[in-house]
């Protein structure tokens, strides 16, 4: 597909001095993994999808789309096993702590081939799971962690989904459908469905509704004309080997980060949308302050929701800068 790229997008892949798709051996599953940057001793950033099983907005198939980024970094974007170029069945005997084996051997590998270069994890929703746990066992291996929209406890049954949602103009079946949910002792799989259903809806709790919504036309343009994907692994960004999962969802329905969040000895730097009920910024935000842990820090940007905007993108892209600064 890549005979269609722009001139500008094959200028910046011919400048870049890393430019590769690899392969590694993670969690004992043959996977491919793009490092993309215009320096070799730029500092390596780690990005961890959301989802799961969403490789967006950087996946393999983004070779040459970022410069704002690769620019600064060896950017190294990975599609999670079960997703994108690495799809793969995900059966129930899949957990969370299988995908942090596979991120602790990728950080491996790739300080195996970037010794001397600085490491960042950069997180996002699910990503930031692994973000947290692998930080917490490879603290000598990590220089800094970023993170968008960090998972903590109560993912999105919390009382500020419950408090936000009263407030709007539900539909009588959607009023019907939030009472259900709250009078459930037990969450299930579906609920989170339809939950997620009614943020989107409703809310701005995911992305805002404005102009400045980011925009996914360049992002499908970009993925259609990458060199690296085929049209199957296209498709596999969104139809793809998490479709029947279980095992996953259900531990994030009951997952709890606080005590591994306090341990985290490695600057860990959080940014929660003003917006976000998914991973609802007011509940980070008290964890955060009574924390005692000098390494987390957070910022809230306003007008963001759970996915950052385009100005929350560029805001996310200061403080990857900083975070250089920081340590150099």
């Amino acid at each position: 597909m890549g005979e269609f790229m722009n001139r500008k997008r094959r200028e910046i892949i011919s400048t870049n001095k890393v430019s590769r798709v690899v392969s590694y051996s993670l969690g004992g599953y043959n996977q491919k993994v793009l490092l993309d940057g215009k320096y070799e001793k730029n500092p390596v950033m780690l990005f961890l999808h959301g989802g799961p099983g969403i490789p967006a907005p950087f996946s393999v198939g983004c070779r040459g789309m970022y410069p704002e980024f690769t620019d600064h970094f060896i950017m190294v974007y990975w599609d999670q096993l079960g997703c994108g170029i690495n799809n793969h069945p995900i059966d129930d005997n899949f957990s969370i702590d299988t995908f942090v084996d596979m991120t602790i051997d990728l950080v491996k590998a790739l300080k195996k081939e970037f010794p001397d270069n600085q490491l960042i994890l950069f997180g996002a929703s699910w990503g930031s799971v692994l973000s947290a746990k692998v930080a917490v066992k490879l603290p000598g291996l990590i220089d800094n962690v970023l993170v968008c929209g960090q998972v903590l406890n109560n993912l999105f049954f919390n009382a500020e989904v419950y408090e936000t949602l009263s407030k709007v103009d539900l539909s009588q079946k959607a009023k019907k459908q939030l009472m259900e949910i709250q009078d459930k002792k037990e969450k299930t799989i579906e609920d989170i469905k339809r939950i997620a259903m009614l943020i989107r809806k409703y809310t701005e709790g995911y992305q805002v509704k404005s102009k400045d919504k980011m925009k996914m036309s360049g992002l499908i343009y970009g993925l259609l004309t990458s060199p690296d994907y085929s049209l199957k692994d296209f498709i596999a960004v969104i139809k793809n080997g998490f479709m029947k999962n279980k095992s996953i969802l259900n531990e994030l329905l009951r997952i709890d980060l606080s005590d591994i969040l306090r341990n985290v000895q490695v600057p860990y730097h959080i940014l929660q949308g003003s917006l976000d009920i998914v991973t609802s910024t007011k509940a980070v935000s008290a964890f955060v302050q009574n924390s005692k842990n000098d390494y987390l820090s957070l910022r809230v940007l306003a007008n963001n929701g759970h996915m950052p905007s385009t100005t929350g993108m560029n805001e996310v892209l200061k403080e990857s800068i900083n975070l250089i600064k920081i340590d150099t």
